[in-house]
């Protein structure tokens, strides 16, 4: 077996018999180094337990918070040919000035005077409906008449045959009287008889009584005919009644049948005259649309149609106008992994490009030329980058973003979490953990604890 001791020990010693090896280990800048690397490594140990910011990075671009501040296109909402411009780019417009117009192209509406006939078609249509109107009027007016006439024809048929009624009453007493009568001139006549036979009474005794007797029974007949002429008068009286009330009834039945037809013109020319309205008012409209005009203060950025006499369509964007007051945003974008780390509130601190900018992500306090911000919105469906969209505005409490920032300019964020110490951080980069992710078991497992 081999003596790597003494080995060791012969080769060391035959070393140090050379005087370039004495003179190496004598120079006084090899102690130096060795003390610096002493030194660095001791500061990277004590570095590794410096506190570090956790953060969510993200990279975006100026906007503006609401969406009707943000640069809008202008549209033309009818098809038409370009005839004048009114603005050039740059400059600033207010609300309702007129950007440029346009002419009309559809045959349907080239008419110069189209609103004005229509104008005099919906007069006329209301003209009509106002007669229509008063033939209704009027038909209820006879209806109201006719109605009248006929309760007094119908009061005086029932009078009629009330006086029937009596007649054949006082008639049918009569006839009552007129058969008392009868007998009781026929008791007399055989009284008389009788008495004639016993020779109390003369014959010309008898003969009055007899005569009696034949005008009484006269009498009879004629009273008898005289009431069956009153019933007859009742029996037409109740066919006047019916009569009546027939006439009337279909006199009343043609002026209502009149006045349904005068209000079925009258509907009907009312619905023309609507239709007429929303022509008109459409004309109307469609007039004040030639000229476009702009929907709010702004500046015109560029003319997207700029020939005189092109044809555009509906719908069709003309120009685009930035407006002159917003209120300013930054819209990020943040992995799909940081996405459960982000909430409405979070603090933010961004840095715009373009602005002087000493960012330290693990140490936002040292940090310099970087501005503060809140989350105000966060998308929660994935965008076409294939990150999620984050909303961020300026945090009031701390100092202003800088104005001479322009809308679609350049910004990156960074959203601050806990604070951990740099050795944890490096550690949870190296094994892929999402930033927070033991704080957020931390806390789970303390509300565990509580319950």
């Amino acid at each position: 077996m081999l003596n790597i001791s003494n080995n060791n020990e012969h080769g060391s010693t035959f070393l140090d018999r050379y005087n370039t090896v004495k003179s190496l280990a004598k120079r006084p800048h090899y102690k130096i180094l060795n003390r610096i690397i002493t030194i660095v490594s001791i500061l990277a140990l004590i570095g590794l337990f410096l506190p570090w910011t956790q953060n969510i990075s993200g990279k975006g671009a100026v906007t503006t918070l609401k969406p009707n501040q943000r640069p809008q296109s202008i549209q033309s909402v009818i098809s038409g040919r370009i005839e004048k411009w009114y603005v050039q780019e740059g400059d600033f417009v207010h609300k309702g000035d007129t950007i440029l117009y346009i002419s009309e192209i559809k045959e349907d509406y080239m008419d110069p005077n189209l609103v004005a006939n229509t104008k005099n078609q919906l007069d006329a249509k209301k003209q009509a409906l106002e007669s229509y109107d008063s033939k209704v009027s009027a038909l209820s007016i006879q209806i109201q008449a006719i109605q009248n006439e006929k309760l007094l024809k119908l009061e005086q048929a029932k009078n009629k045959i009330r006086q029937s009624l009596f007649k054949i009453e006082s008639d049918s007493m009569d006839l009552i009287a007129v058969k008392t009568q009868l007998k009781i001139a026929n008791t007399q006549f055989n009284r008389t008889v009788q008495l004639n036979k016993e020779g109390l009474k003369p014959l010309t005794d008898v003969e009055e009584k007899r005569l009696k007797l034949q005008e009484v029974e006269a009498k009879i007949i004629t009273q008898e005919n005289k009431l069956l002429t009153s019933k007859n008068e009742l029996i037409n009286a109740k066919v006047e009644l019916n009569r009546i009330d027939a006439e009337y009834s279909e006199k009343t039945a043609k002026a209502k049948s009149d006045q349904f037809t005068a209000l079925s013109s009258q509907y009907d020319t009312d619905a023309q005259v609507n239709k007429l309205k929303n022509q008109y008012a459409n004309y109307s409209i469609r007039n004040g649309m030639y000229y476009i005009k702009a929907a709010q203060n702004g500046y015109i950025n560029r003319a997207l149609q700029a020939g005189i006499g092109e044809t555009i369509k509906e719908g069709t964007p003309i120009a685009t106008i930035m407006p002159s007051e917003y209120d300013i945003a930054v819209e990020t974008y943040v992995n799909p992994l940081d996405l459960p780390l982000i909430s409405k509130g979070a603090k933010v601190r961004i840095w715009f490009d373009g602005w002087p900018t000493i960012v330290f992500s693990g140490w936002p306090d040292i940090s310099y030329g970087t501005f503060g911000g809140k989350i105000v919105a966060v998308e929660n469906f994935i965008s076409d980058n294939g990150k999620f969209r984050v909303l961020i505005a300026p945090d009031k409490d701390e100092a202003s973003w800088p104005k001479q920032i322009s809308i679609g300019s350049g910004a990156q964020t960074i959203a601050l979490l806990n604070t951990v110490p740099v050795w944890f951080e490096i550690w949870r980069i190296l094994n892929g953990f999402p930033p927070d992710y033991y704080q957020v078991q931390e806390k789970t497992s303390k509300s565990k604890e509580k319950k």
